[in-house]
């Protein structure tokens, strides 16, 4: 079941929170090592988690908790780069393998607060750096419609997770499509919001101004519920906007009057696959036959986001990154009588980080240095405005979202892309310019791919204006009743 339906389930006392928790678990325990899902599975937690539930049920009225509990006894994943006060907070790294954080993300307090169940700590790349899924020191997450293909990055156990029908949602992290490539790659739902939508508070940063707390659910309206759950300023994040907590599951089943969706040129680019390009296409008459209006847009910038996106967001891994140094925080490696401070830096972060995180710590390291600043790191800044700009260009010209694909392609086999990383990098083409814009943006499933003889979900992504998920929503349900490729299961 969903989130909508375990919510109602658990309301009307057809079910309790507690037998949801241990279905949801036993298909964990049935799945999650062989695809690779969880860091850590918080069995016992989610259990006491789940009763607790029940209680707080049994002393409210009916209204009383449909107001407390919004999601009651909904079972989730939480990405293991968002701290939790239970469990390990590890960030798939050797860095952090042991860290038990002594507090819970905002986003999380606020799930659980609502009566969500956390049933483990999500794989992901590591840190949050990779476009496949298989930069976890604990070994890759496998994509549920054919283990030998990847998932997408960096949320990949929450998108597979909730794919494969072991938790009705999850939370990810989307810092240059984390939430949304993922999403597209394993036929669910990925919202990344607004910039500042979210707290952020206990996400640890990988690039702070990028960075954003969203869910991954089987349906929009599972989504909006999740988004509605955690979103709100938060006092404890200086970039959380001052906005109310948001309420679009209210209005999510009603059409957008009057529809315009902008498609860019360069969403047609010669670099999509044969069958990418072809489901896209079948998105677009999807529209149309809703009676939206379908105008050509462009945004000459977003050829060059990619290249701005890995300036600003390795730079500011750089910076984030540095406090694990063997001393204040992380991994501290084991000295000799003879070594020195160099030492026990050099040898932390190289034992402490993976080969993917190494290599962005020393790209941002080489854009932010005396001498390079001013040809890179301010020249991606100026860029990153202009890419802005042209977004905000297509809806003023009155459209209401712009469609492009999830990614340029199907999920990709495990190991084909490692060894060229600009290839790897190139999967976030069509993402990164949200990320970059502060955009709210959301993957939805729009049809299949038959590549090698297995079928492979295929997304498409709407983006909206700055804190306009209302309006995004309620575009991309019209869309996901119209299309059924949402509705099928992995095999």
């Amino acid at each position: 079941m969903g989130v909508v339906e375990v919510r109602e389930a658990v309301l009307s006392r057809r079910v309790t929170a507690r037998e949801v928790a241990k279905a949801a678990l036993g298909r964990l325990a049935a799945h999650a090592d062989r695809l690779g899902l969880l860091t850590q599975p918080l069995t016992d937690r989610a259990l006491e988690q789940a009763a607790e539930v029940d209680s707080r049920l049994a002393s409210q009225s009916g209204d009383e908790a449909r107001s407390r509990l919004p999601l009651a006894g909904v079972p989730i994943v939480v990405k293991d780069n968002l701290c939790t006060s239970f469990g390990r907070t590890t960030c798939a790294s050797r860095m952090l393998e042991g860290y038990e954080s002594p507090y819970s993300a905002t986003a999380v307090a606020r799930l659980l607060e609502r009566g969500a169940v956390v049933l483990g700590k999500a794989n992901l790349d590591e840190f949050a750096m990779g476009s496949s899924g298989e930069h976890s020191a604990l070994g890759p997450t496998r994509n549920p419609w054919d283990p030998s293909r990847v998932p997408g990055g960096s949320s990949s156990g929450s998108a597979a997770a909730v794919a494969a029908r072991c938790a009705a949602a999850a939370l990810g992290s989307d810092t240059g499509g984390s939430i949304r490539q993922p999403a597209g790659h394993c036929g669910v739902v990925g919202l990344k919001p607004t910039y500042g939508r979210v707290s952020r508070y206990g996400l640890v940063a990988f690039a702070s101004s990028l960075d954003q707390v969203g869910p991954l659910a089987r349906s929009v309206e599972d989504a909006a519920a999740i988004l509605d759950a955690i979103s709100g300023v938060d006092p404890h994040d200086a970039t959380s906007a001052d906005r109310p907590h948001t309420d679009t599951l209210a209005s999510i089943g009603t059409p957008v009057e009057g529809l315009t969706l902008g498609v860019p040129r360069q969403a047609r680019g010669p670099g999509n696959h044969p069958q990418t390009a072809r489901v896209f296409e079948q998105a677009v008459e999807t529209f149309r036959g809703l009676g939206a209006r379908v105008v050509d847009v462009d945004l000459p910038t977003i050829e060059h986001a990619i290249a701005a996106y890995y300036i600003v967001a390795t730079a500011e891994a750089s910076s984030n990154l540095a406090r694990f140094d063997g001393v204040r925080y992380g991994r501290r490696a084991a000295l000799g009588p003879d070594d020195g401070l160099d030492d026990l830096y050099s040898r932390s972060r190289s034992e402490g980080f993976g080969p993917e995180v190494r290599r962005r710590i020393m790209l941002g390291t080489h854009v932010l240095s005396s001498g390079y600043y001013q040809a890179y790191y301010a020249t991606a800044l100026k860029a990153r405005r202009l890419v802005q700009r042209d977004f905000d260009r297509c809806f003023a010209a009155g459209c209401h979202a712009v469609l492009m694909p999830s990614s340029p392609g199907p999920a990709f086999r495990l190991g084909e892309k490692t060894s060229d990383p600009l290839a790897m990098y190139l999967e976030d083409v069509y993402t990164v310019g949200v990320n970059l814009a502060g955009l709210p943006g959301v993957s939805v499933p729009a049809g299949f791919a038959r590549v090698d003889g297995v079928e492979l979900p295929v997304g498409v992504q709407l983006i909206a204006r700055a804190f306009d998920e209302g309006t995004l929503l309620r575009a991309a349900r019209m869309f996901e009743l119209a299309n059924p490729a949402g509705r099928r299961a992995p095999p």
